[in-house]
């Protein structure tokens, strides 16, 4: 996307064609680019570390959990990657409510501080060997920010871009947060790809390991500047407007109480998001070997391969359901799973490079009909008042429960029943429950959000 130079905020005039009708707010495009970019690049840097995390682990466990037992350090690394999300929900119930009431550019700075915090601080934690137990604590403490940071910082990303974007051009705008998912998964996981082979295994070990996570530190402050350049949201200072003064504060049960219908179709709505989600990005690689035994280089590189098609489509996607609605979009990923996820594992069980490639694929293209609608389905869900909070509460609920937990659960039950079909059959039954929460759902495509003006883009100027 070109690089924006710094304008004067969006600001709301009345409608000239008719005079009678309410206030619209007049975007101004360069300002909507910049916010797009603040937001994606803390996106980015949130699974910048999780692809850092997932693909670094095995290193990880030798220095932070060296008990001589390889499936004991595995587990208990990511023990400490899970502890991550089980703090979410309660960072949604405290950043989501104050992005309600102090505005959502403040919060998104301080999440984004947090993160970066975080990360970088891992990166500094000294080994087992140098200070015993210690280094496992300041590990999972160091997971617990992150986890708790991660709670405000997806609901208050797609908040941000919705209120800024003009409403006939709001999914093209929020598939620009996916976008930056992606690459920020394809650059931690390319990263440690690249120092894995570069590097000894002695190397990776007592220095190499740290790279990854002390880059986050420059990440940080760059993502930090370009959101602390950036104006409130037109529709929350429209809000504080009508408040004549400072905004008053909205009970936490009021968000939840008070918004219960919208609440059940956000879970499930990210539920088929985040199931299919982490299915196909964080455990596919681990079913390919260690379920299917297929070599793990050609296995992550396939995966690599899966999200770089992903980005390529995400923006198209995104503009798709700007013409023809988020319903019809997420509704097609929906039916595609159901339909598909039982062809496209029979060709992956079948181990060759290609097959695993056209059943990956196959599950990432129908995996963006979710990335690139529900950054801008999920805001419309909310009014104005309290859309951070409830849709932090929501989504990270949903993520905590259903998505973060897909990996355990799948590898649980083929445990239990011997079935390698399980992946399918899980993805299958999210579908359904996605299914039944986009017919409830109402279509906001071109359309204000709730509580909030008409936003336009500027008329074209006459020469």
């Amino acid at each position: 996307m070109p690089t924006a130079t710094p304008v004067a905020p969006a600001t709301s005039v009345p409608a000239p064609a008719r005079p009678a009708s309410p206030e619209v707010t007049v975007t101004d495009p360069a300002l909507v680019k910049r916010a797009v970019k603040a937001a994606a690049l803390g996106n980015a840097m949130e699974w910048f570390d999780f692809g850092v995390y997932s693909y670094i682990a095995v290193t990880l466990g030798k220095v932070f959990f060296p008990s001589g037992n390889p499936t004991a350090q595995l587990l208990s690394t990511f023990g400490a990657f899970a502890a991550a999300f089980l703090v979410r929900p309660l960072g949604g119930m405290v950043f989501g409510p104050l992005g309600d009431r102090i505005g959502r550019q403040k919060v998104l700075a301080l999440t984004m501080i947090m993160m970066a915090a975080g990360t970088f601080a891992i990166g500094l934690i000294p080994s087992y060997g140098s200070i015993g137990v210690g280094a496992p604590i300041l590990l999972l403490a160091a997971r617990l920010v992150q986890g708790f940071s991660t709670g405000g910082e997806y609901a208050g990303a797609s908040t941000f871009i919705a209120e800024y974007a003009p409403d006939k051009k709001r999914g093209f705008f929020g598939s620009w947060l996916e976008f930056g998912t992606l690459a920020g998964y394809i650059g931690g996981a390319g990263l440690v790809t690249l120092m894995t082979a570069l590097l000894s295994t002695d190397d990776l070990l007592s220095w190499g390991w740290r790279i990854p996570f002390l880059i986050a530190g420059p990440m940080g402050i760059i993502g930090l500047y370009l959101r602390m350049r950036l104006e409130e949201t037109p529709a929350f200072t429209a809000e504080l407007d009508k408040a004549e003064a400072d905004r008053p504060k909205v009970p936490l049960r009021e968000m939840i109480t008070g918004q219960w219908r919208a609440l059940l179709l956000c879970v499930g709505l990210v539920l088929v998001f985040n199931v299919t989600d982490y299915m196909l990005l964080s455990y596919m690689p681990s079913y390919l070997t260690s379920e299917l035994k297929y070599d793990e280089t050609h296995g992550l590189l396939v995966v690599l391969g899966v999200m770089a098609l992903m980005m390529i489509v995400q923006p198209f996607a995104g503009a798709l359901t700007d013409r023809i609605g988020r319903r019809p979009v997420i509704a097609a990923g929906c039916v595609g799973f159901l339909a598909l996820s039982v062809p496209a594992l029979l060709l992956i069980r079948q181990g060759s490079l290609v097959a695993i490639a056209l059943g990956m694929g196959a599950l990432g293209l129908l995996l963006v009909c979710f990335t690139a609608a529900m950054p801008a389905a999920l805001p419309a869900l909310f009014p104005t008042r309290v859309r951070y909070g409830s849709l932090s509460i929501g989504f990270n609920i949903s993520v905590s429960l259903f998505g973060g937990t897909t990996p355990l659960v799948v590898t649980a039950l083929i445990g239990a029943t011997g079935n390698m079909m399980m992946p399918a059959y899980y993805m299958m039954a999210a579908a359904v429950i996605g299914g039944v929460a986009v017919w409830f759902m109402s279509e906001s495509a071109g359309r204000p959000l709730p509580g909030s003006a008409p936003a336009v883009e500027p008329a074209p100027a006459r020469h």
